[in-house]
């Protein structure tokens, strides 16, 4: 996902739009987008929201020229494909997607579950995680902060990532496990 478009923006058909690009007003570049459910849409003019966040745009959406239009748009997501989106040449550099899929391990390199996505509630990333369990009991995933102080190692190369204290122990804890690092919000792991 690259942006999502909020509200509708006047009675032209205009709607606001949240960019998750690491430059937010190139997100116009990433063009034409996909939405969840596969639409084609296309922006064709774009400028900064009133208000000042960066990453608040006005857009004008094609073939979408009056309010009720922009309004049945709202909290649509907007993707591109993976071969769209720039090179990444800094080996701790890494888009969230790669996240999904990785083997979660305690700080003991104990595998302990996958990620099975990641999350945006708007205080920050959060990674959700399924368990593995050998005993076939069913147990439902957990959410973890995603910052250096949960998630002290990405490794995108071998496919994983380590989760301390351990979400599945009752007091989140095993044999070896220490305190995270610095407060809970401490700053992104990537």
């Amino acid at each position: 996902m690259v942006a999502e478009i909020g509200r509708a923006h006047g009675v032209r058909g205009e709607v606001r739009l949240k960019s998750w690009t690491a430059d937010p007003a190139s997100v116009r570049d990433y063009g034409p987008f996909v939405t969840a459910d596969g639409r084609p849409l296309r922006l064709t003019s774009l400028r900064p929201a009133p208000g000042g966040e960066a990453d608040m745009f006005i857009v004008q959406v094609e073939g979408v020229s009056d309010r009720s239009a922009a309004e049945a748009l709202a909290r649509q997501r907007l993707f591109v494909p993976r071969d769209r989106l720039p090179q990444l040449d800094d080996e701790d550099e890494f888009y969230l997607a790669d996240l999904v899929g990785l083997a979660v391990e305690n700080c003991e390199g104990r595998r302990i579950g996958d990620v099975i996505a990641v999350h945006d509630f708007g205080a920050g990333d959060v990674i959700e995680i399924r368990p593995v369990t050998g005993d076939g009991e069913k147990r439902g995933s957990v959410m973890v902060a995603f910052t250096r102080g949960f998630v002290p190692v990405v490794d995108i190369a071998g496919r994983r990532l380590v989760v301390t204290p351990d979400p599945f122990l009752p007091d989140g804890k095993g044999p070896g496990d220490e305190e995270p690092d610095g407060p809970a919000g401490d700053g992104g792991a990537s």
